[in-house]
């Protein structure tokens, strides 16, 4: 069965019925680094954003050829405190508006019939001050704090002509409070992407410890987000994690996960992860737990991104 095509503006093709799902770019650090690029900075991919704008450029047109159609900026790491510690807090705003600039360029680039859309991504807290502590939510902030830290940031990319801004590897309850007062004022869609696990009971729980539902419910109630999904989490875990979503919200989901492997922030090295977490093989069990956008984070590569959009079409019958 064909298909009908995705409308041109974001939100409208997120909530379109008959279309498959829209396909997310794949790990752009990851993918950065693959091109031979040095990320092991304190500033990440963003680093190679502020040295070498032409490699994000180009890794953005990876994943568009390769058949995504969004591309995530590199704006996840970038902070302002993050950026002072480094040394070039005077290049924050310019850094923001650069990395949508440079998405959206990739996208107009060869573009064929299928829209593109670019995505302004915010990381949590602790990809920037935080030191790595995105998988476990251990900031010491409460709601307000976070909410403070995030405006600034927030409120530039909001105008740079982004089709959407997606927080990501969101870890913790009060960093989930933070982000849904500062959605209020969005005029752009707006996705929560949380970081969940498997606690000792084999429970779905953000990585602070508290349990998915409980934030489901928040984001159900507020009314404020365009849709709600995982990331960089386990392709086991991003299913369950999709289903509790969808039961909780009735809002789009989006899923995704990384490619297995899991990132030791101390060692600042990618360790083995566990088997069945083939990223592409999980796309129908991901399009029947209602994922309405669907793609990788870490060190999944433009290559995976070409067999999910195999795997969605052959779910979609085209």
């Amino acid at each position: 069965m064909l298909t009908a095509k995705h409308p041109s503006n974001f939100r409208d093709a997120l909530n379109a019925e008959g279309t498959g799902p829209i396909i997310l770019d794949g790990g752009l650090g990851t993918h950065l680094a693959d091109r031979g690029n040095d990320v092991t900075g304190e500033l990440w991919s963003a680093q190679i954003l502020m040295d070498r704008p032409d490699e994000v450029r180009a890794a953005h047109q990876d994943f568009f050829a390769a058949g995504a159609q969004v591309a995530t900026t590199c704006s996840y790491q970038i902070s302002r405190d993050g950026l002072e510690q480094a040394g070039s807090a005077g290049q924050f705003e310019t850094m923001l508006r650069t990395s949508v600039a440079l998405a959206k360029e990739a996208a107009t680039d060869n573009a064929q019939d299928s829209a593109r859309w670019v995505a302004a991504s915010v990381g949590p807290y602790g990809a920037g001050p935080g030191a790595g502590t995105e998988y476990d939510g251990a900031y010491d902030l409460d709601a307000a704090e976070l909410a403070q830290w995030h405006r600034e940031r927030l409120a530039i990319l909001a105008g740079t002509g982004a089709d959407v801004i997606i927080f990501e590897t969101v870890p913790s309850m009060a960093e989930v409070e933070a982000l849904t007062l500062l959605a209020k004022d969005l005029e752009l869609p707006a996705i929560l992407s949380v970081n969940v696990r498997a606690d000792e009971r084999g429970q779905i729980v953000l990585g602070d410890g508290t349990d998915l539902r409980v934030a489901a419910k928040l984001v159900a109630e507020s009314g404020v987000w365009a849709g709600v999904g995982v990331n960089c989490c386990p392709v086991p875990q991003a299913v369950a994690a999709l289903r509790i979503l969808g039961e909780e919200t009735g809002l789009p989901l989006s899923a995704y996960p990384n490619s297995g492997e899991t990132w030791d922030h101390e060692a600042r090295v990618w360790v083995p992860g566990t088997e069945g977490n083939d990223l592409p093989s999980a796309v129908p069990e991901l399009i029947a737990a209602g994922a309405r956008l669907i793609g990788g984070c870490c060190q999944v590569s433009p290559e995976q991104i070409t067999r999910v959009r195999e795997a969605a079409r052959a779910v979609a019958g085209n």
